[in-house]
Parts: structure tokens; C-alpha cells; sequence
């Protein structure tokens, strides 16, 4: 049956249709515990397509689930049926009207996508939930998002106005607030729209009392159907069927066109960061907090901010803090009023301190003090998630419940309770303002043990909810994780009448079954436990084992989904190009973890359906250090490919960019004659159809006079501070030597000497082709140089990133049995650092004025220099500059990601990564303006793609110190 469905819907549908068994495995699993394999996928262009594809899943009895950013975690967005996602090519604004203050877009727009594209009117969407850079709006509406400013802006269900949508039979209906009389007139209508608007009012009104009695009181709720939003209706109150299907999960409807109301944007918001001594005392102080009347009271424990510490792109908020507090309880206002908002801040710091609440109190008023603070707080789910060992993980089973703020202390003391009787460890983080904080214990599932306990917390705290008269779920819905504690919690009667409910929208059953009502165990479907066998051996040439093998370093993705954003920092390039799922860090995550689950994994790993998956990841190395879980799809590709090569062959093309040095060394001897076959078109046709690489793109220039040979001749200064060493990488030695003299130059005048580290490539360039074999043994001669021909202990450093932090990463995984590989490890350096240093120092004097006084310079880092050790140090000695402005633009990567740029099959992309951010970004910037880049294929991107020619930032400190070159 499963072939005949996929030719149906090839037939009818427009978008693409995908039965392979990697796509199914990708989509077998969203942010939650759960995996279910379906049938096939399905990516709609247009309404039509959905309406094609629920009628001919309805022709075959297959049950039909709708996907937007797949971060629902709960396990509402996996099923057995046909998956389509929304998100790939619905992802369309389709009105603004700033007057109206209403929106209407289709289900795969993202919530900052459509905050970006209202701001300049001063408005936004009200839910404003963590996950803002991927959650879609139609995700937003089967879930009933809310977020952490829900105690000013309401739920979801408060901003929808109106939805085009998909019926279970295929039919279109628009749902809006209607009157007695436009509902009479609709129920006429001899179709399934006609029959709910005949049928529900009946349904209503028979389960009047039940609803009155049945629904919990506590306002802030995701769970089961909103019946209560339809009772009393008439009298002047409209049949609003919109409102009503919020929060059904996809089981009744699917919105095709969603219109919402937006909210105005409050000018300004000011944090007030209380420093507790326990958890306990954070949550007390809220209801301080709350009688000044702020816009959220949110909190998170002292495992969300040791964890922050631990990576490079959260640690920032480390710096801010005072003390070492158990806990946090941060407090926004929002205004126009700037004094207004100042005295709120020294209102509620005056109410702590009377009270006894905490122990400091640090007031945020600017968006620079507030970055650090707000970038931890949305990203808390994947800090506690990167927090788990193996498949013992923290799961998400128990972390929505909500109580009234007024009763969260005694709540939250009797929760630990439960949790400590279980020895259950769990982080705490969440929205005290509403009563709602979402506790994840670290469970393993693969332990019949552990499932049973797990079992029995979450009913005791769903009876400890109810004691309290809170909710299940207040923001992550029921899914498969709470559907069946459903007729418990809302009774007999209200129950069967939400069963009635489904019934009548879905009679065959097939819009995402077992949620919300008939719904299996919530301890089946368990993904590490049902959809995880063990992982056969493998033999990998880079060491995985200090995160237990290969898979396990593909299985941390716990599918958040924070590489689908497509705005701000660097991961994933390929998916903010293609928006495809398995482009995405995620998607090539989980593909891994498929091919190394099969009975042979090698050949897996050989497989061209994987090969086809992984190839467009740059190996830009920013999931190191922005996915959470610190997912490291670079060194991933390079073992998938060095495996790949092992079954099928290494290609020509990359033995020749492994080969890097020993070619960037034999053309700067050769040049300028070796720089004319760069510069003839036949030639590099010719060169594109044979090796494959693009005509199109400019091949670097040698130089005669290179690094080593300028070396060579040069006097040296002796050093009055020790002797560092320069690692004569395999790019700049050959084809832009002046960084590397300036670079010597400048520590020599900072009273260093300085030793030319020749002894060899790091491998970089190989590793980056999967020739593993040949990156050991270049990794090895490095070290061994190093170690033999420098002193012991004097810093390594060097002007290009994705060599010198090779000798901190990836070097280790080939030689993890080698002292001296973490030794050498261990002296690496910034170069910024050392000047930065001698510039404070007094050692380093840059003259007041130089050609750079008064001018702007924009700069752009390197991934891996990012995804290693940020910018900071490069930003800082820029700023040493007397005079010069700088900005460091959001930029991205640039595209070239080394040889990925150069190759035919990848120009395309390379560039459109580029056009992304990048190249936009340098358009905007006067001529006048310099451009400064770390690494030497961003420079090559920015002058092909921008026809801007790049500094290195060493550069720029020479000119500013002046005299002889």
C-alpha cells in the first residue's frame, strides 16, 4: 500500500513527497522522548497541496501529522502516517496591517520572522516563547504557546482572529468568530464544515455543567479542548471556532492561513536580577515581585547556571553575576517611560531587601547589559539538556505543570519532595509570574527501572497539580506525554465529550491520533528504549570516546531544533539556504544515528543516500559551540567520509585540497608563472570538468617571496618578555605572507621574540576531506616539530584560525594517546591576546593618530574561531586602535568554508550562504569603510562575492603602529 500512496500523492501533490527510509527516520522524532517511524513525508507548497494530501491519506486510512518546527515536547508531531511539514514552504507573510494590528501568514512563518517583519511599526506577536527563531506560528497554534511575557500578552489562543483551514476529509473551511445567524446559515451546508457547525453547539450545550465543573479554573492551560471557549455562546457572544481549535494538536484541523493579532512593542524593558542562596528563597520572592506589577517574573536554578559557564556562547553571563548564587529571579518592566521603569527596578529591590529575599540585586537597563542574561534564559532547555550522560537525559513528562503564583513555594517544595522519595535530580527554570516552571528530571529510559518510576512521579504529580488546583500542562500541550491522564483530569463527562469532540471533526480517525484523547501509555513509543538498539562496533580513526563512541556523539541531539534558525549567529548555513530538515545540524544528527544503528555500520556510513545528506554541511564547526548539546557535525562529516572513502575510493578533487601545503608551496616557488593558469578561462574550464572545481571562482595568487623565505633573511630582536612561536599555517605562508610579517613585526615591538614554527600542515585541510590516515600523520609531525624545535611552555600562535584551533580540537581526537598533542594543546594562544596584553601593558604603544583616525571598520569572524573561542580577543584589539570605530556585523558564515566553495557542485551554495547575511550586510556599509576578516577563505568570499578586499586585523594594528614595513 505504502508504494501506491506515494504514487497518489506524487501525482496530486505539487511540493515534494519523500518515502525514503533516512527522511522517515528524521521525522520520526521531534523534541520529545518519543519516536514513531511514518509512513512518508510530505512538504506542501499551498493549501491545495494539504488539502490533496489529508484527502489521499484519507482514501488510504492512513493518519495524517502536521510538522512545523518539530519542537514540540510532548511527542506531538510524531505518528505513524504521513508527516507533512509546513515549515520548508509555507512559510509566507501574507498581510500586515499595522492600523488593524493583525497579521495573516501561513503555518511555517517563524515568530522572529514575523516580529522582524512588524517592528518598524512598532508591534510584535504577543506569545513571545524561548524558542522564537524557529517556533512557527502554526506550531504556536496547535500547541497554544505562550512564553515568558504570557502574564502581559495571554496565550496564543488570545491572538487568533481567524484560520483557513484543512478539514479531515480534504474540504476547506475558514474558522472565525460567526453569529447565531452566519452559524445557522453555515450548518445548512451538506458537508463535514456544515455538520460540526450543526453538531457542536448540540455538543455544548448537552455538557454545560460538566464544562462549568470539568475545566480547570487555572487560566494558563494546553490541554484538551477548549470547549469552555464555546460555552454560553449566542446572546451576543459569537461561535468562534477558531479560538476553539487552539491547542487541538493537529487533531482536528490543519491551519493552512492563520490571522492573528499583534501587540504594540513596548519601547523599552529594564531586568531586575535578584541573587538568591536556594531555589526555594527565588520562588518565595515572587510575589514581591508581582505586586509591582511587572511584565514576567521568570527564575532559573543554579544547574542552568553552571552549565551557562561551561560554553563558550552562554559564559558571558558569568561575568555579571555577583557571588555564586543557587538561583536567579529576574524581573522585567517594559514602558516608554525610562524613569518610570527606574523606579520600578529600585521598587521591587527595596521590597526584597525589606522582606529578606536574596542577597543582591543587579538592575539591566540597557540591551547590552541584558544580552548575556536573555541569551542563557532562552536557550535553558538545551543548557539542561546538554547536562545529560548516555540516555540518561532530563525528559520532559512533568515540566509544564502550573499553580497560581501564590501557592508555587509550597508547590514547588512538595514537588522536590516527590522527586527526592524517587532520587530523581532535575534542573528548575521557568515562568514563577504564572505559576509555571518546567522541571525536567534525568531519567534513563533504556532501564525498565527508571520507566516505572518515571510512571509514577508523573502521577503523583498530577495528583499533587489538582490538589493545588492547578494544570497539567499550561504552555507544552498533552501530546503523548499527558493525553492519557486526560479523562482522570477532566472527568467521565468531559472527557467522553471531548471524545465526541474528535469524532465529529475526524470520524475515520486519522488527524494525528492518541492525542489528547485515546492516546496509548505514556511510557510506549519511548525513543531510546523502543527506536534505539544498541550500536554495533565501529572502528572510527577520530577518537569519539569521551562521549562513548560514535553514535552517542550523533545520539546527544535531543532535536530541539535551535540549528533551524535563521537569524543570528552561525549554525546551521546550509539550512537558512535550504531550509531543508535534513540540513539541518538535527537532520544529519539524526541521520547519523540511523546509519550507525544498522547491523553494518561501516557500509551504512558508505551509503550514498547519507553521503547525500551530510554534503552540504560546511563544516563551519559553529553546532560546536552554539547547539547546546555541543553536537559536532565537523568532525561527524570527517569520520562519515573518511568511512565513505574506506568502502568507495577517495576522489582525485580531494586528494588534491589535502595535498594544500605541498601545492600552495610549490606555486609560490613557481610563481608568478603558476598564477596564469588562474586566469585563463579555457584553463579553468577545463580544470572545473576534470577536478571540479569552479571556473568562476578566482584561485589565490601565490607569492614568491613568502613567509619562510622573508624569514629566512630577516634580522630577529631579541625578546625582553620570552619567545613565542608562529605557526607558518598552509594559506597565508604561501599567498598573503604580509599578515604574517606584520603579525612578527607587532610581537617583536612588544618586546617578544619570535620563532617560525614550519615543521608542517596540521591536517586541517585533509581532515576537512575525510583522509583521516594522512591528517594523523600530519598531526603527528606537526606535534613532534613542536615540540622538539620550541622551547617548553612558550606560546603557539598564528593569524589562521581553522589551523591554530586545530592544534586544540581536532588534533587531540586523532592523537588522543599522545601527551605531547595535549601538551602543545595547552600553549596555543590568540595572537589578539598577546598584543591586547602589550597594549595595556605599555609594552606595545600605537600613536594616537594614524590614516586609520576617524574611520569605520566592520568585522567578520571565522566560524571556527567562533565556535573555539569567540571574538572577543580579535574585537578587543581592533577597539586598541586610536580612533577607529568597529562594529562586528552578524554575519554568519561567509560561504566558503575552505575547498567547499571552490566545488562545482557547491558554488551555488557557497554563494547563497554569502548573500544570506554577509554580503547584504557589507552593501549597507559606505565604500569608505574597511572590512576586516580572521580567516583567509572569508576574505577570498568577501572579495568575490562583496568586491570588497578584506584586512586581516593584524593589518590594520601594523598600519596603526607605523614605521618601517
Amino acid at each position: 500500500m505504502t508504494s501506491l500512496l506515494e504514487e497518489a500523492l506524487r501525482a496530486r501533490i505539487d511540493g515534494e513527497v519523500a518515502f525514503d527510509d533516512y527522511t522517515r527516520h528524521l521525522f520520526s522524532r521531534d523534541a520529545s522522548m518519543y519516536s514513531i517511524m511514518p509512513r512518508g513525508v510530505v512538504f506542501p507548497v499551498d493549501q491545495e497541496d494539504v488539502a490533496a494530501a489529508v484527502a489521499t491519506a484519507a482514501e488510504f486510512g492512513v493518519p495524517v501529522v502536521a510538522r512545523g518546527a518539530g519542537t514540540s515536547l510532548a511527542g506531538q508531531t510524531v505518528g505513524p502516517g504521513l508527516v507533512l511539514d509546513l515549515s520548508r514552504h509555507m512559510n509566507r507573510i501574507i498581510a500586515l496591517d499595522p492600523v488593524a494590528r493583525t497579521a495573516v501568514v501561513e503555518p511555517g512563518v517563524v515568530q522572529d520572522q514575523l516580529n522582524q517583519a512588524v517592528a518598524a511599526h512598532g508591534l510584535m506577536f504577543g506569545p513571545d516563547t524561548s524558542t522564537s527563531n524557529r517556533a512557527t506560528i502554526g506550531g504556536m497554534v496547535g500547541n497554544n504557546s505562550a512564553g515568558s511575557g504570557s502574564l502581559t500578552f495571554g496565550m496564543t489562543i488570545d491572538h487568533v482572529r481567524a484560520l483557513d483551514v484543512v478539514l479531515a476529509d480534504g474540504s476547506t473551511a475558514r474558522l472565525e468568530p460567526v453569529s447565531e445567524s452566519e452559524r445557522l446559515r453555515r450548518a445548512e451546508a451538506d458537508t463535514l464544515e456544515g455538520r460540526i457547525y450543526r453538531e457542536l453547539p448540540e455538543l455544548v450545550t448537552a455538557h454545560e455543567d460538566a464544562i462549568a465543573k470539568g475545566m480547570p479554573l487555572f487560566w494558563r492551560r494546553a490541554c484538551g479542548y477548549r470547549l469552555d471557549r464555546l460555552s454560553g455562546y449566542g446572546d451576543g457572544k459569537p461561535f468562534d471556532l477558531a479560538k476553539f481549535v487552539v491547542g487541538a494538536e493537529g487533531t482536528l484541523v490543519l491551519a493552512t492561513r492563520i490571522e492573528v493579532d499583534l501587540v504594540p512593542k513596548p519601547k523599552k524593558t529594564v531586568y531586575a536580577v535578584g541573587h538568591f542562596e536556594t531555589t526555594h528563597g527565588a520562588i518565595s520572592a515572587t510575589l514581591d515581585a508581582l505586586s509591582c506589577g511587572p511584565h514576567q517574573v521568570e527564575m532559573m536554578d543554579k544547574t542552568i547556571l553552571d552549565l551557562s559557564r561551561r560554553k563558550i556562547e552562554y559564559a558571558d553571563l558569568g561575568n555579571h553575576l555577583v557571588g555564586d548564587p543557587e538561583a536567579l529571579l529576574f524581573v522585567s518592566f517594559s514602558g516608554d517611560d525610562e524613569t518610570v521603569l527606574a523606579a520600578k527596578l529600585d521598587e521591587v529591590a527595596a521590597l526584597w531587601e525589606r522582606d529578606g529575599h536574596g542577597y543582591h540585586t543587579l538592575k539591566l537597563v540597557t540591551a547590552a547589559e541584558q544580552a548575556a542574561l536573555l541569551k542563557v534564559r532562552k536557550s535553558s532547555l538545551g543548557l539542561l539538556m546538554a547536562a545529560g550522560e548516555g540516555t540518561k537525559r532530563p525528559l520532559a513528562f512533568i515540566e509544564d505543570t502550573a499553580v497560581a503564583p501564590e501557592h508555587l513555594a509550597e508547590y514547588t517544595a512538595r514537588f522536590k519532595e516527590i522527586l527526592d522519595e524517587h532520587h530523581l535530580e532535575a534542573g528548575f527554570y521557568g515562568h514563577c509570574s504564572v505559576g509555571c516552571l518546567h522541571i525536567r528530571p534525568f531519567v534513563d529510559l533504556t532501564d525498565p527501572a527508571q520507566v516505572d518510576t518515571m510512571r509514577t512521579v508523573a502521577e503523583k504529580i498530577k495528583d499533587l497539580v489538582a490538589e493545588f488546583g492547578g494544570v497539567n500542562s499550561s504552555e507544552h500541550g498533552d501530546g503523548l506525554a499527558r493525553s492519557e491522564f486526560n479523562r482522570e483530569i477532566f472527568g467521565d463527562e468531559l472527557y467522553e465529550a471531548m471524545r465526541q469532540v474528535k469524532k465529529l471533526f475526524d470520524p475515520a480517525g486519522t488527524m494525528n491520533p492518541g492525542k489528547i484523547v485515546d492516546a496509548p501509555s505514556m511510557t510506549e513509543n519511548l525513543r531510546d528504549r523502543d527506536a534505539l538498539p544498541p550500536a554495533p562496533p565501529l572502528r572510527t580513526m577520530l577518537s569519539f570516546e569521551v562521549v562513548g563512541g560514535m553514535r552517542d556523539a550523533a545520539d546527544r541531539c535531543m532535536n530541539i531544533g535551535l540549528c533551524r534558525k535563521t537569524t543570528g549567529g552561525v549554525m546551521c548555513p546550509s539550512y537558512q539556504v535550504t531550509l531543508q530538515e535534513e540540513h539541518s545540524t538535527r537532520g544529519r544528527a539524526n541521520a547519523l544515528v540511523k546509519a550507525l544503528s544498522e547491523p553494518d555500520p561501516k557500509a551504512a556510513l558508505g551509503g550514498e543516500r547519507l553521503h547525500e545528506i551530510l554534503d552540504l554541511c560546511l563544516m563551519c564547526k559553529a553546532c560546536k559551540s552554539e547547539c547546546p548539546m555541543s553536537v559536532d557535525m565537523a568532525s561527524l562529516k570527517a569520520e562519515t567520509l573518511y568511512q565513505h572513502h574506506e568502502e568507495h575510493g577517495t576522489p582525485l578533487r580531494s586528494r588534491i585540497f589535502g595535498s594544500i601545503r605541498f601545492l600552495n608551496r610549490l606555486g609560490s616557488a613557481t610563481a608568478p608563472l603558476s598564477n596564469v593558469p588562474g586566469r585563463l578561462g579555457p584553463l579553468r574550464r577545463l580544470m572545473e570538468r576534470t577536478v571540479g572545481i569552479k571556473a568562476e571562482r578566482p584561485l589565490p595568487k601565490f607569492v614568491r617571496d613568502n613567509l619562510m623565505r622573508w624569514n629566512r633573511r630577516r634580522v630577529t630582536a631579541p625578546g625582553t618578555v620570552g619567545t613565542v612561536n608562529w605557526l607558518a599555517d598552509s594559506f597565508t605562508t604561501f599567498t598573503e605572507p604580509q599578515i604574517g610579517k606584520a603579525a612578527i613585526e607587532l610581537l617583536e615591538s612588544a618586546g617578544w621574540a619570535v620563532e617560525l614554527a614550519s615543521g608542517g600542515c596540521c591536517g586541517r585541510s585533509s581532515l576537512s576531506k575525510g583522509l583521516l590516515d594522512d591528517a594523523k600523520k600530519k598531526a603527528t609531525g606537526l606535534v613532534t616539530s613542536l615540540t622538539r624545535d620550541t622551547e617548553p611552555g612558550s606560546p603557539i600562535v598564528g593569524c589562521e584560525p581553522s589551523c591554530v584551533f586545530t592544534l586544540r580540537d581536532e588534533t587531540l581526537a586523532l592523537l588522543p594517546d599522545l601527551p605531547e598533542a595535549r601538551q602543545v594543546k595547552e600553549r596555543v594562544r590568540q595572537v589578539e591576546e598577546l598584543l591586547v596584553e602589550a597594549i595595556d601593558d605599555g609594552r606595545l604603544n600605537l600613536p594616537e593618530r594614524s590614516w586609520l583616525s576617524g574611520r569605520r571598520v566592520v568585522f567578520h569572524g571565522h566560524c571556527h574561531q567562533k565556535a573555539e573561542v569567540g571574538t572577543a580577543a580579535t574585537m578587543a584589539l581592533l577597539r586598541r586602535i586610536p580612533g577607529l570605530e568597529v562594529a562586528e556585523i552578524d554575519s554568519g558564515c561567509c560561504g566558503m568554508a575552505g575547498s567547499f566553495g571552490f566545488e562545482a557542485e557547491h558554488y551555488e551554495t557557497s554563494m547563497a550562504v554569502g548573500r544570506d547575511r554577509l554580503f547584504p550586510a557589507l552593501e549597507r556599509e559606505p565604500a569608505g569603510t574597511l572590512v576586516a576578516a580572521t580567516g583567509v577563505s572569508c576574505r577570498q568570499q568577501i572579495f568575490h562575492g562583496a568586491g570588497r578586499t578584506a584586512w586581516h586585523p593584524l593589518e590594520l594594528v601594523r598600519e596603526a603602529l607605523g614605521g618601517p614595513a
